[in-house]
């Protein structure tokens, strides 16, 4: 019985080793995320170039360790004769004594903090890619519509006129 016990507490171990390498690619997620926008604003096509190359490199690792995840898990659910399905944090915390529950605890809502910090930063990048893609889309149609009547401009009056003439910008004031 003790050596289940170790056995089960091993890979409880083993567990919170992996809850901490999420933490470590999720802070990392971010901090690419952020990057990612500032390079995009600055129009640093190399430095760009040069972060996607990092980012195909760590999703080999991200994959990695999700394998490992996995596997750890799938050990838990057996020496607690769980379904892998059913080995979830929340019931894991139900079967464990309080100071490796806290450490669960403690890891699981640094985890859905981060999560939901993920999901703003990359609702901000989607956001700003779309918006780049949508001027560089105008700024391409302006450019091979030329005298064609889709464009408006607006007087001081605030009025719109059809710009009819070829050039790319009007100087009419």
């Amino acid at each position: 019985m003790k050596t289940i016990a170790i056995a089960i507490e091993e890979k409880v171990d083993a567990l919170l080793a992996c809850l901490d390498k999420d933490i470590q690619l999720l802070q990392k997620g971010l901090s690419r995320l952020d990057e990612l926008r500032g390079l995009v604003i600055r129009r640093d096509d190399d430095a760009l170039g040069k972060l996607l190359e990092t980012i195909q490199v760590e999703a080999n690792d991200r994959q990695r360790h999700e394998q490992s995840r996995q596997s750890t898990r799938r050990e838990l659910a057996m020496a607690l004769r769980y379904e892998p399905r059913q080995m979830t944090l929340t019931a894991l915390e139900t079967l464990l004594p309080k100071d490796k529950k806290d450490q669960i605890t403690e890891r699981k809502a640094e985890i859905q903090s981060l999560v939901m910090k993920f999901r703003k930063e990359h609702l901000k990048t989607v956001l700003l890619l779309s918006e780049c893609a949508r001027f560089n889309n105008l700024l391409l149609k302006s450019i091979f519509n030329l005298g064609k009547v889709e464009s408006f401009s607006y007087n001081k009056n605030g009025s719109t006129k059809r710009q009819t003439d070829v050039t790319l910008i009007n100087f009419q004031l």
